[in-house]
């Protein structure tokens, strides 16, 4: 009694993917195990068989020499028909690999069972604007995608409902018609059903024969704290429906974040700039120092100069790993007021009496430092 199709047994195309190879397989097991069929030989018998199909057609290898030559491709040698080295063959395939696609004349011996047919389904690409505190904290937004899904009326195969596609007469199923030439074999890909095995007599009316349709699909995304402008999110398997059973795409998300009125953003540090009142940098003190969460209190050595660069831990942002996170460094400059009391007047021309007024010289070099860029100031101080 000769043997069933594998791809019949599971009730699957020759286009089907692991996972839907692996799925149709756990269906039957489930309905076929003896113990849930005490006494039943026949259920015996499908559980056997599926598990029989499932272990060629799971094995990459295997399913390859099965696509080729059947059932001989994978006999154990003994009773099930000559056995077949692969090896054999891969080495043939290698030494030749390119001649059929140079000459036309398809894939040698088999071509490593390609289908020309079956494509994987195309990346798409989603740009998504975010706050800066948002890109700060983390969070999840939805959005809300048009792209290509699976027929729900033909469930992807692109036969009318009711009508199942038919093997293909030219191909036998195979997806490639071989030829003799002389010592070699050469195998075309099936124009009849395009390599897909399969030919669709009585089109799907709702996708007409494309075996998807256009949907909007709404997507939720999870922003991870610390993102940074320009980067992007992968979503597996979000992208384009494939073709004849090829997998489908995935989902690119690149993230723009807003920029802050206040911060500076370098990698997971932030810089921003406060002015002081002058009476706080001569004599010290303290100053309230916004931060992305609440404000810190700095102290303000006595004597310091204008622009000094000071660093507070651990108030940057999160690093996008999870590990750590950045530094918050803060340039003070002096806060000049625009208009003055009559006592604040008073008080600074007293100071402007007993205050030194030297001769202008020429710059230092520190203090020509001062005129660099604030971030390569920064560099320069931490490193």
């Amino acid at each position: 009694m000769s043997k069933r199709d594998y791809y019949d047994v599971l009730g699957l195309s020759r286009t089907a993917t692991d996972q839907e190879i692996k799925s149709a397989y756990r269906k039957l097991a489930l309905k076929f195990h003896p113990d849930r069929n005490p006494g039943d030989h026949t259920a015996e018998e499908r559980f056997k068989e599926a598990a029989e199909a499932y272990a060629v057609l799971a094995d990459p290898q295997k399913r390859t020499m099965y696509d080729r030559f059947g059932h001989a491709g994978v006999a154990s040698g003994a009773g099930g028909g000559p056995t077949i080295d692969p090896t054999i063959f891969a080495d043939f395939g290698d030494l030749f690999a390119g001649l059929g696609d140079v000459f036309g004349l398809g894939d040698l011996f088999g071509g490593g069972g390609r289908r020309r047919g079956v494509r994987r389904g195309a990346d798409l690409r989603y740009d998504l604007e975010i706050t800066f505190e948002e890109a700060a904290r983390g969070t999840e937004t939805s959005i809300q995608i048009p792209r290509e899904e699976l027929c729900e009326a033909c469930r992807g195969s692109g036969a009318a409902p009711g009508a199942a596609p038919e093997v293909c007469p030219q191909c036998r199923g195979q997806g490639q018609l071989r030829y003799q030439q002389g010592f070699f074999t050469v195998a075309r890909t099936c124009g009849h059903c395009r390599g897909s095995g399969r030919i669709i007599t009585r089109v799907c009316p709702s996708c007409r024969g494309a075996g998807h349709v256009a949907h909007d699909r709404k997507l939720t995304v999870r922003i991870p704290a610390g993102i940074d402008h320009g980067q992007r999110l992968r979503l597996v398997g979000e992208g384009e429906h494939g073709s004849a059973g090829a997998p489908p795409g995935d989902l690119y998300v690149v993230v723009h974040v807003e920029e802050h009125p206040f911060f500076k953003r370098d990698a997971e540090h932030l810089h921003c700039e406060v002015a002081v009142p002058y009476p706080t940098l001569v004599l010290g003190g303290h100053a309230r120092i916004p931060t992305l969460d609440e404000p810190e209190e700095l102290e303000i050595p006595a004597g310091t100069e204008a622009n000094t660069v000071f660093r507070i831990r651990g108030k940057g942002l999160p690093a996008v790993t999870g590990r750590g996170k950045g530094d918050l460094y803060v340039r003070v400059g002096v806060a000049v007021p625009r208009k003055l009391t009559r006592e604040q007047r008073q008080a600074i021309e007293d100071l402007a009496r007993v205050w030194p007024n030297p001769p202008i010289e020429p710059r230092a070099r520190a203090e020509q430092e001062q005129d660099k860029p604030f971030f390569e100031r920064v560099k320069d101080i931490f490193g």
